[in-house]
């Protein structure tokens, strides 16, 4: 298991400075992770610095409420795709699922799909709020409208990623289809716990940090 490949390596402070991006960049290059995650006002940034690199970039959509309208989730979209954005993590329409109105879930989700123009996108279900059973349906909503992960938390819930949520989420996706848990993932035993249950990507803001605590384990 190539563990740096698994982490999303995050910085979504709404107090993020462009010296914190590039550090987080540079960081990232170092250990070669999946991705930088940032807002949208820093994608173009972190684009020209990890150009022809495999880190990707990725940014968030409807952040961090997902109160947002679905044209506003797709403008979003479009337009962090044009500034260099490679994965989209779209935050649901929360109240809606609460309402359990999926059809809305399902509709918002595959709108932002087609926006992000074959770019993967993930669909933040803020598990902090739901049941199980809004969870499970949510979940099927995300399948029936292709997306590529469903991703657990914001990391500014009530609280972040739970072990048996991941599986529950893995429960109810298609099996092309994978789970990223993120919020409160700090050390390298809460990755483990999550790779457990179902996870194949985690978002960490310490990934630096998980990465040394593996390697000394590890050597």
């Amino acid at each position: 298991m190539k563990i740096n490949k698994l982490i999303d390596h995050t910085l979504l402070k709404a107090f993020a400075t462009t010296d914190e991006i590039q550090k987080l960049c540079n960081e990232a290059l170092e250990y070669d992770f999946a991705s930088v995650c940032v807002n949208p006002a820093n994608v173009k940034t972190a684009s020209e610095l990890l150009k022809g690199s495999d880190v990707l970039v990725c940014t968030v959509i409807g952040f961090p409420l997902g109160a947002n309208t679905i044209e506003t989730k797709v403008f979003e979209t479009i337009d962090a795709v044009k500034n260099g954005a490679q994965e989209i993590d779209m935050v649901i329409n929360v109240g809606k699922a609460k309402e359990h109105d999926y059809k809305y879930i399902e509709e918002e989700i595959k709108a932002v799909v087609n926006a992000a123009n074959g770019n993967l996108v993930k669909v933040i279900i803020e598990t902090c709020y739901l049941t199980s059973d809004e969870m499970a349906n949510v979940c099927i909503a995300a399948t029936n409208a292709k997306a590529n992960f469903v991703k657990t938390s914001t990391g500014f819930g009530t609280s972040g990623a739970k072990a048996e949520d991941v599986a529950l989420m893995k429960a109810n996706i298609s099996k092309d289809m994978q789970v990223k848990a993120s919020g409160g993932v700090r050390t390298l035993e809460d990755l483990e716990k999550m790779v457990a249950a179902g996870a194949t990507r985690i978002g960490a803001s310490s990934g630096a940090a998980i990465i040394k605590e593996y390697n000394n384990k590890n050597n």
